[in-house]
């Protein structure tokens, strides 16, 4: 595999290259650096809603012909929304790659938002997060990140809040893509079966002409956590959850890849985005599911612009009480903060990461997301240099770390308690961990 090779376009628009030569395929994406976080009240899930409206056609190709085009090329497409960005790709055959250059270059400046088809998405968008409503865990999210952040962005669920989305005019939408979704407000990125500098030119034709343009980023610095917040959920639901979100450093900050070693000891690695694996090794599962407690336990850390979440995820037997099962996990997370970890289990996570990272990032599309997304909150270096710099991670810096962030007064507790079904009137046969 070649480097990686950075190049800035005249009008702003950074390009990534990196030629992979192991199959005839070609995976491009278009991220954009605007996501949920940037979203203020009013516009909570503008940035996803603008994600499906691109999937609308422009005149050059309408409604439903790009699906079809893609598909009889041995192709893929899509998109998703998160936090920080907004990103759209394509992986075809090396020999079709111009089609998904096109794609992309047109709707970054010609979708056209047809006001039918905005009220059209309107209803499936709330239907999309009623759907989400039906799992416990949506709402205990949801409510836990609402009592962490209470003034930055990340304060609202990606999907938005339903008095938004019933409420945003198409004009709204139609300007909040019209002042982000601009070439020097985007990170494309190439990897696949291809000569750097044809795929150069080839993207200098397609994206060059396209006026940059002046945009702020709406963002809110939260201040610190004083003390520990605790909420709870009761609605229909046939399991108890308990949820613990510490606040934790950004991705670009050193402390998060020893952060990576405490979730893997505590819960099991987690994974580059991409699940994690058999966490039965890990100290939670020892303590609280194989003694019964829970059902399941799972640890997760998200690669984040601005400082975020490590988040504990505990789904409770019948039989189990809330006291114990807390009981239980504040002592393991007690030990961790007191510096009881050995040198083994560091070994052993950095191993468990390594097959991880392999696992996860073989494909060319996985590997283009995640050379978009480290340039987006820190540089595409962080992405390459993921397990040099995790193998650095010593025994020390996993002990300052835990005792750092694992702080009562640095988390949000979460706790959902189910109700019988007609309590509310969202009705839930089953819990979603």
């Amino acid at each position: 595999m070649s480097a990686v090779t950075k190049h800035v376009l005249k009008n702003g628009m950074v390009v990534l290259l990196k030629e992979v030569h192991n199959a005839p395929l070609i995976s491009w994406w278009v991220m954009y650096r605007i996501g949920s976080r940037n979203e203020p009240t009013g516009m909570t899930g503008a940035s996803h809603w603008v994600e499906h409206m691109l999937f609308k056609g422009t005149e050059k190709f309408p409604p439903g012909y790009l699906d079809h085009e893609i598909d009889r090329r041995g192709g893929s497409w899509n998109a998703q929304t998160s936090f920080d960005y907004t990103a759209y790709y394509e992986t075809l055959p090396a020999e079709h790659i111009d089609l998904a250059l096109e794609i992309e270059a047109d709707r970054m400046v010609n979708a056209q938002f047809d006001l039918e088809e905005f009220e059209s998405e309107r209803t499936v968008i709330i239907s999309e997060r009623q759907g989400s409503e039906n799992s416990p865990l949506f709402w205990l999210g949801e409510e836990v990140q609402a009592a962490a952040f209470r003034v930055h962005g990340y304060h609202h669920e990606i999907i938005g809040d339903v008095a938004d989305l019933e409420t945003m005019t198409r004009d709204q939408l139609y300007n909040h893509y019209r002042q982000h979704y601009l070439p020097n407000n985007a990170i494309a990125v190439a990897v696949g079966d291809f000569d750097s500098a044809d795929m150069l030119a080839k993207i200098e034709a397609h994206y060059g002409a396209i006026h940059g343009g002046e945009f702020a980023l709406f963002a809110r610095q939260e201040p610190p956590q004083n003390g520990e917040r605790r909420v709870t959920v009761a609605r229909p639901g046939s399991a108890r959850f308990l949820h613990y979100a510490f606040r934790v450093p950004a991705a670009h900050e050193e402390d998060f890849f020893a952060l990576e070693i405490v979730n893997s000891i505590l819960c099991g690695p987690s994974g580059m985005g991409g699940g994690g694996t058999d966490n039965k090794t890990s100290r939670l599962y020892k303590t609280l599911v194989e003694t019964e407690l829970t059902a399941s336990i799972y640890g997760d850390t998200t690669p984040t612009i601005d400082p975020f979440l490590y988040t504990i995820t505990a789904t409770l037997r019948e039989e189990s009480t809330l006291e114990a099962v807390e009981s239980a996990l504040g002592r393991e997370i007690e030990r961790m903060r007191a510096g009881d970890i050995t040198e083994a289990e560091v070994t052993r996570a950095k191993k468990q990461a390594r097959a991880l990272f392999a696992y996860s990032t073989e494909r060319v599309t996985s590997q283009a997301f995640w050379l978009a997304w480290a340039e987006l909150f820190a540089d595409y270096g962080w992405f390459e240099s993921y397990l040099d710099r995790l193998n650095n991670v010593q025994l020390e810096d996993v002990k300052r770390v835990a005792a750092t962030y694992l702080r009562p007064e640095n988390r949000t507790v979460g706790i959902f308690l189910p109700t019988q079904p007609g309590d509310d009137e969202i009705e839930d046969d089953e819990a979603s961990a």
